[in-house]
């Protein structure tokens, strides 16, 4: 199975769903997304897959998430923020030919596996 996690290296998290990936066997892709983020594309299409919406994929405890919040943002604002400040997307997203998930708590990615 092939799987791809856009991760953050310093998000426990994280490394932990990575962890779960190779241990199934998943043949998996590492996207640091602080330093390679998705297109807006690829993000809309992520959130859509994996049915939350922008304002659920925002990562909380940014400072700039919850002033998008608190200034009721659409998504569109929301995902242009994250674009423009890719810290604010929470992680890890995982994409497997199972569908996609936001993997908070980490064994969430057993749903796609």
């Amino acid at each position: 199975m092939k799987a791809t996690i856009w991760h953050n290296p310093k998000c426990g998290t994280s490394r932990k769903t990575l962890a779960i990936l190779e241990e199934a066997g998943a043949d998996v892709t590492v996207v640091e997304y602080l330093k390679t983020p998705p297109t807006r594309a690829k993000l809309a299409e992520l959130y859509r897959k994996a049915g939350i919406s922008p304002r659920a994929g925002l990562r909380m405890k940014e400072e700039g998430a919850k002033a998008l919040v608190a200034a009721n943002a659409s998504d569109n604002a929301i995902l242009d923020a994250m674009l423009a400040d890719p810290i604010l997307i929470e992680r890890p997203l995982v994409e497997t030919e199972k569908g996609v998930v936001l993997a908070r708590p980490q064994d969430k990615v057993r749903e796609i596996l």
